[in-house]
């Protein structure tokens, strides 16, 4: 099972990690107790949205910047949970690539058919 609290905090600490800032350092800052924000890093607590507020503020990361890895961060863990159970992958997160019809396709077996990727980014969004 996936759990949201883990991932957020796997990400937070990564933002504080970057920053080669210390917990206390972050913890002193957002005005939360060290200990409190040990365990919303190693997604023990949950962290309500006041408190999400004062560590990004402390960080100084935008929310929507700390939600959109955390999304991230799920899609990824999502595909690899549809993987490991076999799963075929749900609709919206597969590319959807213009199909090509059967008979287009040459039967001669001495020639090779190449289908690019499409040279844009694609992006992959959780349902």
């Amino acid at each position: 099972m996936i759990l949201l609290r883990r991932l957020l905090g796997d990400v937070l600490r990564r933002q504080r990690q970057r920053q080669g800032r210390t917990l206390r350092e972050v913890s002193s800052s957002a005005r939360v107790s060290l200990g409190y924000l040990s365990e919303v890093e190693r997604g023990q607590k949950e962290a309500s949205s006041e408190l999400l507020s004062a560590i990004c503020d402390a960080l100084d990361v935008r929310m929507s910047e700390l939600m959109r890895e955390v999304s991230d961060e799920l899609s990824l863990a999502e595909l690899a949970a549809s993987a490991a159970a076999d799963e075929p992958v749900p609709a919206p997160v597969r590319p959807m690539l213009g199909s090509v019809p059967v008979t287009s396709v040459p039967k001669v077996p001495t020639e090779r058919v190449t289908i690019k990727a499409p040279t844009e980014a694609v992006d992959v969004v959780a349902a």
